[in-house]
């Protein structure tokens, strides 16, 4: 970078791990700080170096626990903006609330709305994040927002592998665009799943558009939660002749229960996924690919004022 001296990195308790790395790849360190919290449990950060005029990033996934890392990613933002940093931006690798980007029936909130509202009010100048649930979550922020994608990574590994009688598959219309990116990415054919939601977190395959017979599907999706889309379009694509050779590929592990028990489904040959979100626990089955690549070289880009848009073009 330019002038590295004026770059500082910090991170909340989200994914230091992942923080870490995007360091290591800048050949930088996080910057000293404290990020706890008070006996009745609010949010206490100290900034313990100066960062007047400086270049911050905070590198912080509103995972689980989903409120307490917003939190200290709002506080954390709003100690640097009162510590004259000079520009404070937002590296969020998996953005929290983005499930409710619209109101599907009366009286519902639009959370990803909200947080952004909060980002901006607290005085994030720029959000660089990492396959949201909808893009048109960009248009929420009136700050630049850099949309990163880790389908060239997901990509890239499953290239490297026996793609014989393969084809994408998306488990709904809202991936479509992301599988046919896929798709055309390992030269594959395109199969969509179209489904019903019947709860907030259960849905119900009802049609399959596109030749699985004798197939061996690679679902793709943006996150995999508590896995019950793909358990279900698992089922669908076998009871239509599918091989039992199933690749699931996914940026975030958010995997809340009883996801893992589903995905000791027969079928399923290999999961991979990203440590945008940390895993707490993981099977022999799942293969964690890393973004601090992409995340560093992102961060050196708009530090050196260079176009991003090469890092997500597909």
């Amino acid at each position: 970078m330019r002038s590295g001296e004026d770059v500082k990195l910090f991170t909340g308790n989200a994914n230091p791990a992942l923080a870490r790395a995007v360091a290591d790849y800048l050949g930088t360190h996080i910057a000293q700080g404290t990020v706890g919290r008070f006996p009745d449990g609010e949010t206490r950060i100290s900034i313990d170096e100066s960062v007047r005029g400086a270049d911050c990033y905070i590198i912080q996934s509103t995972c689980a626990p989903v409120n307490s890392n917003l939190m200290e990613l709002l506080v954390l933002t709003d100690a640097l903006r009162r510590a004259s940093a000079w520009r404070i931006n937002a590296v969020i690798p998996y953005f929290g609330y983005a499930r409710q980007d619209k109101k599907m029936q009366a009286r519902e909130p639009i959370t990803a709305k909200l947080v952004a509202n909060l980002l901006e009010t607290a005085g994030a100048d720029r959000v660089i994040t990492v396959d949201l649930h909808a893009g048109q979550i960009q248009g929420f922020f009136d700050v630049p927002v850099d949309h990163l994608t880790a389908l060239p990574i997901l990509g890239g590994h499953l290239k490297n592998m026996d793609l014989t009688d393969s084809v994408v598959v998306s488990p709904d219309v809202g991936r479509a665009t992301e599988a046919r990116r896929l798709a055309n990415h390992l030269n594959l054919p395109l199969v969509m799943l179209y489904k019903r939601r019947t709860s907030p977190t259960e849905t119900e395959v009802t049609h399959v558009i596109g030749d699985v017979d004798g197939k061996r599907p690679i679902i793709i999706d943006d996150m995999i939660s508590t896995a019950g889309t793909m358990r279900h379009g698992i089922d669908s694509l076998l009871r239509l002749g599918a091989q039992p050779d199933v690749r699931v590929a996914a940026t975030h592990a958010v995997f809340t229960p009883p996801a893992l028990e589903r995905l000791t489904h027969d079928a399923i040959t290999g999961i991979y996924v990203t440590d945008t979100v940390p895993l707490a626990k993981t099977t022999d089955r799942i293969h964690v690919l890393s973004v601090a690549p992409l995340l560093a070289q992102a961060i050196r880009n708009v530090h050196d004022h260079v176009s991003v848009s090469s890092l997500f073009a597909n």
